[in-house]
């Protein structure tokens, strides 16, 4: 269930970052879609990394101490 959670986050942080080429290739620069495209990758990244912080705060989410 964790898996599927952080997948469907990776996957919207990947779709709004597409999003954001796409309208930067195809507005060139006439619009706002894609600041806002990559705001919102932005906000969605920072969420997951305070979802991940949290988890590991409550004992939901176990690090494996790579790196110790």
């Amino acid at each position: 269930m964790k898996i599927l959670f952080v997948a469907a986050f990776l996957g919207v942080i990947l779709y709004n970052l597409g999003a954001g080429l796409y309208y930067m290739l195809v507005d060139k620069g006439t619009s706002k879609r894609t600041v806002n495209a990559l705001t919102r990758r932005i906000v969605f990244s920072i969420v997951l990394i305070g979802l991940v912080v949290v988890g590991i705060a409550t004992g939901v989410v176990e690090p494996h101490g790579v790196g110790v």
